[in-house]
């Protein structure tokens, strides 16, 4: 059964805990999200907070996908640009699909849900998002149209001694 997508929801208690649950249980599944396992809810609620308060401050939008039964499934952060020379393009940040939804396709339908969502945004003309070396990561966004447009070697820390390239993808929407 598909993914319900909302842009924009509510945010209630219920929702932050959806996406606090969601963003432990990928993380301490291995999901390159900003954490290594294992993270507990409490450390993950601080930067689930900024991301409220950007929102709040109208410089990120939620697209939360949710499953048949209601829960929080999938989400991604779509960022506007505060810089005046790159507001032409926005960041898609901490792009989730919950473990056990693993295989079904939802990621591809949030990346979807994602461009669409862009598209519909006055001047938007691309996505950018940067993912975690070693993970096959760049392979699953290259299926769904992102371009790699860079690398920056070790710029990511997972352990002493266990650095992964930050890599750096487009969509174009022209």
């Amino acid at each position: 059964m598909p993914l319900t997508f909302t842009l924009d929801p509510a945010v209630t208690p219920e929702l932050r805990d959806g996406i606090l649950d969601l963003w432990t249980d990928v993380s301490n599944a291995g999901g390159a999200v900003g954490f290594v396992p294992p993270v507990a809810r409490e450390e993950i609620r601080p930067e689930l907070v900024r991301q409220f308060v950007a929102m709040a401050e109208g410089r990120s939008r939620l697209l939360v996908g949710h499953d048949e039964e209601g829960r929080v499934a999938a989400t991604a952060f779509l960022t506007f640009n505060t810089h005046r020379l790159m507001t032409h393009w926005i960041w898609l940040y901490t792009v989730m699909v919950h473990p056990r939804h693993q295989g079904r396709g939802y990621g591809r339908d949030l990346l979807a849900e994602a461009e669409r969502a862009a598209r519909g945004l006055d001047g938007i003309r691309a996505i950018r998002l940067t993912c975690r070396g070693g993970l096959g990561l760049e392979r699953f966004y290259a299926s769904c149209g992102y371009k790699e447009v860079g690398r920056v070697p070790g710029a990511i820390r997972v352990a002493p001694g266990d650095e992964r390239d930050d890599v750096i993808l487009l969509l174009p929407l022209t």
